[in-house]
């Protein structure tokens, strides 16, 4: 599908058929900051703010995955997360999750990678 090389991965296509949707309207909150978190999503369709206390850190789209640290860890949620118009979110749980990394390899690598950037997206904003 993806080598390692080419860098990015296009979860829309690997989500192609997905069906199972949460819809969420602008301005609903998806979760919140500190909030138990159990599960991860990609968004299919719409814009998310991602939330650090009043200040918006990010903003994603189509294909960005959200929600993944609390995933990975099962720590409370590190940011709050807004629809910034009209979404839907594939929600991934970690049984779901690990199936996708065995069938899947670079999916992980592909979250690592996310995970990342958005470390090194933060520690530019803290170091300001």
């Amino acid at each position: 599908m993806n080598n390692l090389e080419g860098g990015n991965m296009n979860t829309l296509d690997l989500f192609r058929n997905e069906d199972k949707t949460e819809h969420y309207a602008t301005g609903k909150t998806i979760f919140e900051q500190g909030q138990p978190g159990n599960k991860m999503y990609i968004i299919k369709e719409g814009n998310v703010d991602i939330n650090v206390g009043d200040q918006t850190v990010l903003s994603i789209g189509p294909g960005e995955l959200l929600g993944e640290m609390a995933l990975i860890d099962t720590s409370a949620r590190s940011a709050t997360a807004v629809a910034s118009s009209d979404c839907h979110l594939i929600p991934i749980d970690e049984k779901r999750f690990t199936y996708l990394v065995q069938q899947t390899p670079f999916f992980s690598i592909h979250v690592m990678r996310i995970l990342v950037e958005r470390l090194r997206k933060m520690n530019k904003i803290v170091n300001v």
